[in-house]
């Protein structure tokens, strides 16, 4: 096993918590991802993307501008009511594995 697993839900939990504060967009959270070290292709953010639209934690809308045509994400109430939950248990299991011995 890899840390993909792991991180697979950490990285959706960052684009929520952006996605909760502005409009995002591919390029741009990958730059952001990127920034914390993490490499994401299109291939791999995209499909996350689409799922968390599916399961109703996000909202998409196309913006053009010029000859470009750009999605814009962002967190629906459902995803933001999801993402403070998980800020709670993320805060909770973390502390315990960050605790002094």
């Amino acid at each position: 096993m890899d840390g993909r697993e792991f991180y697979a839900s950490l990285i959706r939990l960052h684009i929520l918590h952006h996605a909760a504060q502005e409009p995002i967009f591919g390029l741009g959270i990958i730059e952001e991802l990127s920034r914390h070290g993490y490499k994401l292709s299109a291939g791999t953010l995209y499909p996350m993307l689409h799922g968390m639209e599916r399961k109703g934690y996000l909202s998409s809308t196309e913006e053009k501008s010029g000859r470009q045509t750009r999605r814009f994400y962002q967190a629906t109430e459902l995803g933001k009511l999801r993402l403070e939950d998980a800020k709670q248990k993320v805060k909770e299991l973390f502390g315990e594995l960050f605790e002094e011995e």
